[in-house]
């Protein structure tokens, strides 16, 4: 098998990922999109592992040793992941990453200055007459 197969399905995994991360609002879908990312990677390993060991004779089957460092990184960050997407879901009621970002830095265009920061003395005043 040519080498451009496994290359070309890498390159189509690794790009469906990416657009999965920075399209999706639900953190569940974007550490699924992560996972395929990863996934992709660990395609690209194993195929230039298997074409390198062909050319070279060599037995050492470095990129496949990777892959395996690397689904267990993967596995690690998922199970972490969830757990965390979990805790903001109970604690927060969505897990819409907007929404949760929007939380996190302060008040936004409604609230108290438009960059996020506390109100001025002036401010407050013209608040409250």
């Amino acid at each position: 098998m040519h080498l451009a197969y496994p290359a070309v399905l890498s390159a189509l995994l690794f790009s469906t990922g990416l657009y999965g991360v920075l399209a999706r609002r639900n953190a569940i879908l974007v550490l699924m999109s992560v996972e395929l990312m990863l996934n992709a990677v660990n395609l690209n390993l194993v195929a230039f592992d298997v074409w390198l060991s062909k050319t070279a004779r060599d037995t050492l089957h470095s990129g496949q040793a990777l892959t395996l460092f690397t689904i267990a990184i993967a596995a690690a960050e998922i199970g972490i992941g969830l757990a965390i997407v979990l805790a903001v879901y109970r604690n927060r009621g969505t897990s819409d990453i907007d929404k949760l970002r929007d939380t996190a830095e302060g008040p936004g265009p409604d609230g108290p200055g438009t960059d996020g920061s506390a109100p001025t003395a002036a401010e407050k005043a013209e608040a409250t007459a």
